[in-house]
């Protein structure tokens, strides 16, 4: 990257894993969405799972207890099975649609959460393996895996707390998961390792003040104001992918 790319790059990423600390999800959203404004998916997406993963393990230990471990093990089997074909479509589809259906996607699902989503039950099996599949499908084609899985849990009633370490257990397994089916298409690359070693220690610092931020600030107004910036970085994306489909 060039000294501008890596600064712009730099921003992105402390920005993200402070969302990340503090809410327990948003990283791969936040960073992907940012960085395909300047950089193809298929290049950012390796790098930003190997820097997600890492945010995860990091988060794990504060958040065992807390974890509902049912229903995450029927999403990991409906994301084992989704994640095949969409790193596939990595592999194989050229960059501006795939900034584009990245940018419709984040969109969406931070529409569908700024209007408070909610279920009035746990969902039965058939349905949580359906939404770890769309998780998987999506995960690995635009690294945003995140959407169906935030709404299963916050919009459940389980609670924040038990929804919050249950999508960062979810998470580890499914970064894993994504980065073996990277390598195995050729995305895994050096290159990829290289950016997540020199972006590893802004995400470190970024996740300890977003996590020390949790127990203070207002879980509600700062929730209302990631989806914000979500919805703002999805439309610049999604411009700048017309802009090169044109």
């Amino acid at each position: 990257m060039d000294p501008a790319t890596l600064l712009y790059a730099v921003v992105c990423v402390l920005v993200a894993a402070v969302v990340r600390g503090f809410t327990g999800f948003g990283f791969s959203m936040l960073a992907i969405t940012a960085l395909a404004i300047v950089l193809p998916p298929r290049e950012v997406v390796p790098a930003v799972f190997l820097l997600e993963l890492a945010a995860s393990v990091q988060l794990l230990a504060a958040v065992w207890r807390d974890i509902h471990w049912r229903p995450l093990a029927w999403l990991l089997v409906g994301c084992l099975l989704g994640t095949p074909p969409g790193v596939h479509l990595l592999a194989v589809v050229p960059a501006a649609p795939m900034t584009a259906a990245l940018a419709l996607t984040v969109f969406v699902a931070a529409l569908v959460l700024a209007r408070g989503h909610s279920l009035a039950a746990m969902p039965g099996r058939a349905a949580t393996i359906a939404t770890g599949a769309a998780s998987g499908a999506l995960n690995g084609g635009i690294g945003i895996g995140g959407p169906p899985v935030i709404l299963f849990f916050f919009g459940s009633p389980i609670g924040i707390a038990a929804g919050r370490a249950s999508m960062i257990a979810y998470f580890v397994a499914t970064d894993v998961m994504a980065l073996a089916w990277q390598a195995t298409e050729g995305l895994l690359t050096v290159q990829s390792l290289r950016r997540a070693l020199v972006l590893a220690p802004v995400m470190l610092a970024g996740v300890w003040i977003g996590s020390r931020a949790f127990a203070r600030a207002d879980p509600g107004r700062y929730r209302s104001w990631v989806l914000r910036l979500l919805m703002v970085l999805a439309v610049i994306a999604g411009i700048h992918a017309v802009a090169q489909l044109r």
